[in-house]
């Protein structure tokens, strides 16, 4: 093995292939390049926003009070960050969230 087959990444993360948001925006679904398919709702989406208004950048702790996230609330608007993650508008105004792929991957539910 060379040096440099050991300083590569092993595994490659996870890539989703397609997203579908629903008609109402309340739930997300991605489909992985591995062939997986996996969804979340809007709230659970915005309950794990990563952003630095969400989690304190120094102690990595969450700030946003998740139980204030309401039930009904939407993605107003989805786009792609690069290749490497997602970004929402959300019905309550926020906007500043980039989901990378891999939390997107460890956030949503397994779907069939």
């Amino acid at each position: 093995m060379s040096f440099w087959d050991r300083i590569k990444p092993s595994t490659p993360a996870a890539t989703a292939t397609d997203t579908r948001l629903s008609p109402d925006g309340s739930r997300l679904e991605l489909t992985w390049d591995d062939g997986a398919r996996s969804a979340a709702t809007a709230q659970l989406l915005r309950q794990q926003c990563p952003c630095a208004a969400c989690v304190d950048e120094w102690t990595n702790q969450r700030t946003l009070d998740q139980t204030k996230v309401p039930a009904d609330l939407r993605v107003k608007q989805l786009q792609p960050v690069g290749n490497y993650a997602l970004a929402f508008n959300f019905s309550d105004g926020h906007t500043t969230g980039i989901y990378p792929w891999k939390l997107l991957r460890e956030v949503t539910q397994p779907i069939s």
